[in-house]
């Protein structure tokens, strides 16, 4: 599907995940967080930028279980506990945070 964001054109699949990752901006994730009628606040960042550094250090999305263990690494406990992260992203906090983070649709559980 082909969106208009910003005067330019991005392309994402039908499962809104980017087709070019390099199309990605916070605009880009703002729009699609829109779509979903999310409004993104501090800690839906701090998941997204954790998603981007850990795709452009691995080459690879991280699963729920990954990212649960790197955001209490990073962040503290809460963090780590699935409750906590399905209240911020509802939709699945790997998946619906990844496409937001524009990186490609995580592996195994999400």
């Amino acid at each position: 599907m082909e969106l208009e964001i910003n005067g330019r054109t991005v392309e994402t699949d039908p499962e809104g995940y980017l087709v070019n990752l390099e199309d990605w901006s916070e605009d880009v994730a703002i729009y699609l967080a829109n779509q979903d009628k999310l409004e993104l606040g501090e800690n839906h960042w701090k998941i997204i930028n954790y998603m981007r550094g850990y795709f452009h250090e691995y080459g690879t999305a991280p699963n729920l279980r990954f990212l649960q263990k790197g955001l209490k690494e990073e962040f503290g406990d809460e963090w780590g506990e699935k409750k906590f992260l399905f209240d911020i992203f509802p939709f699945g906090p790997a998946k619906q945070a990844g496409r937001y983070a524009g990186t490609p649709k995580p592996t195994g559980c999400v």
